[in-house]
This record gives structure tokens, C-alpha cells and sequence, in this order.
């Protein structure tokens, strides 16, 4: 009876050994991914997050919104229903990281021009200065297509409340006016209005995985 035990014992051992063999050897051939994490408020640095959702550790999703485009046309959530998009935080009149942010952008649009499931959005921080056709002129200066990416304007709050609330890209000033210190961060947001990524949009390295990345979430919904 012992040495059938230890038989079955050395059986099922082996058995676990060549199991495990099969599976990864299976991994390898398929090249299979992980998913793209879900960023969470909890999880992240705390001076990205307004502290009334700085608890939150599941569930969370981007606002509904409505802001004006380049083009004077209302700008909600439903023009990025069922897409996948790149969001960022800019204004025309920054001479500074915005340039190269706005390039890296345009980069991202010459990679998807083709691709109906990605779009592109920019919010303005100053939206007291980027009027309507502030932002035509801007636009067409850095050849951007109206039909993947919209540069917004709007409710100063409302923009606030999106970058810090929703996006999670964005430090609080701690001014009462809802001013905003400016941030290179873009985010990826996926078809069900989830954060899946953050990246240094002024680093040409960072936007090479956020492209990747795209292609990854993609494959979620193949």
C-alpha cells in the first residue's frame, strides 16, 4: 500500500512538472499578454488625485463632459463612445513642454489616421484664452485632422474637475480659482471609459509603449 502511494505520489508529480511545461510552451507559442492594468485613484500619486477619490480602488471611469472643439462643435462623451482614445492637458500659448507634447501628439495621429477605434483629445488649461478660434488657428498651425482629434475649450471647472478627477493627470495648485499647474501626462482610455495607461508625453520613449500599448488593448476587443 506505501509503495503505491509513493508510486501515485511520483505520478502526479510528474505529471504537474509536464503540465506546467505544456502551458508555458503554449504561452510562448501564442505570445500571449496580459491585459493592461485598470488604473485605479488609490493606486496612484496622491497629488494627481482629488482627495474626494483618492479612496477609490475600483469602478472608476472617465466624467461625461461637454466642451467645444476647434471647430465651434459640442464635444461629449459620446463622440468617444466606443472608441479607444489618447487624452492630454495643453494650452495654445505655452512655450514650453506643450510644443512637444502637441508633436508627439501629431505622431500618434499619423500612426492611427487609418484606425476608426482611436481618437485623440486635447483639453485646453485656459480656456479663457483658448476661445473657439484660438484653437482653429493652433490647429491648423500643427496640422491637426478634426476627424481623430479634437482640441477642447470650456467651463474652467469642468476642465479642472476632469483632470483631476477623472484622467488623474493633473497637480492641484491649491488656488481657489481652479487653476491648474500644467502636466505631460497623457492617459489611454479604453471603450469602457477606464484609464489603461499614463505616459510622459514629452518623452518620445514613453509614446513609443503608449503605441504599443494601443495595439494591446486593441486585442482586447478582437
Amino acid at each position: 500500500m506505501l509503495r503505491y502511494l509513493k508510486q501515485l505520489k511520483i505520478f502526479f508529480t510528474v505529471l504537474a512538472i509536464v503540465s506546467g511545461i505544456i502551458i508555458f510552451l503554449i504561452y510562448s507559442v501564442l505570445d500571449v499578454e496580459k491585459p493592461l492594468p485598470i488604473y485605479q485613484p488609490n493606486r496612484l500619486d496622491a497629488s494627481l488625485v482629488d482627495s474626494t477619490i483618492q479612496h477609490k480602488k475600483k469602478y472608476h471611469t472617465i466624467a461625461d463632459f461637454k466642451l467645444l472643439n476647434q471647430n465651434g462643435d459640442t464635444i461629449t462623451q459620446e463622440d468617444y463612445k466606443d472608441k479607444i482614445y489618447v487624452a492630454d492637458f495643453f494650452f495654445t500659448t505655452c512655450q514650453t513642454i506643450c510644443p512637444i507634447m502637441t508633436d508627439q501628439m501629431h505622431r500618434i495621429q499619423d500612426e492611427i489616421l487609418e484606425d476608426d477605434e482611436v481618437l485623440l483629445l486635447s483639453h485646453s488649461v485656459t480656456p479663457e484664452i483658448d476661445s473657439v478660434a484660438q484653437l482653429k488657428r493652433y490647429a491648423i498651425e500643427k496640422g491637426v485632422n478634426d476627424k481623430k482629434w479634437n482640441l477642447v475649450t470650456g467651463d474652467r471647472k469642468q476642465i479642472y474637475d476632469l483632470a483631476r478627477k477623472s484622467y488623474l493627470v493633473v497637480k492641484d495648485d491649491n488656488t481657489e480659482d481652479y487653476g491648474m499647474v500644467h502636466t505631460e501626462n497623457f492617459a489611454l482610455i479604453d471603450k469602457n471609459k477606464q484609464i489603461r495607461g499614463l505616459y510622459n508625453g514629452i518623452s518620445p520613449t514613453s509614446v513609443d509603449s503608449l503605441l504599443q500599448d494601443i495595439k494591446r488593448l486593441k486585442k482586447e476587443y478582437q
